[in-house]
């Protein structure tokens, strides 16, 4: 089993679509990159924290790849978006990829110049790629949000 941890703007919609890629065998939400030690969601909301919005996913990588997992990640949300995702604005939602070994910083490097080679976007692509820091997981009510409320998805 590996990790991957993105931030793409709120959490919620982020992790009810990586629960559902094949080769996902858990996910949570929570928040890190930041300076502050054990956030809560009021705190990171405050914008004071530094953490991003992000989910930490376990995968197995003989049923999908980390570049899958990337593709995936670029695919649902706007990358050149600073500091925001649709109506959240904030640092909080930010896009970052925190990578877990070289290979996955390796990997996130290339993609995201090949996107950007290919001008897949037509503003440049603000995603953030960093090491990998202590990720604090979110209050359980946060934890497979939607699903719990027997929702598909939200905003992004």
């Amino acid at each position: 089993m590996e990790k991957a941890t993105f931030a793409a703007g709120c959490f919620w919609g982020v992790e009810e679509f990586f629960r559902a890629v094949k080769g996902v065998k858990s996910t949570r939400v929570g928040y890190t990159g930041g300076q502050t030690e054990n956030p809560d969601y009021k705190l990171v909301c405050s914008g004071r924290t530094g953490h991003a919005e992000a989910i930490e996913i376990t995968f197995d990588a003989a049923l999908v790849s980390y570049e899958d997992l990337l593709h995936d990640f670029f695919a649902l949300h706007d990358p050149t978006q600073v500091d925001r995702q649709g109506p959240d604005v904030g640092t909080q939602y930010r896009s970052a990829i925190f990578y877990h070994s070289p290979e996955q910083e390796a990997a996130a490097r290339a993609f995201k110049q090949k996107l950007e080679n290919d001008k897949v976007f037509r503003r440049p692509i603000a995603t953030q790629i960093v090491p990998a820091a202590t990720f604090y997981a979110a209050e359980e009510y946060h934890q497979q949000y939607l699903a719990k409320r027997g929702l598909a998805g939200c905003h992004i």
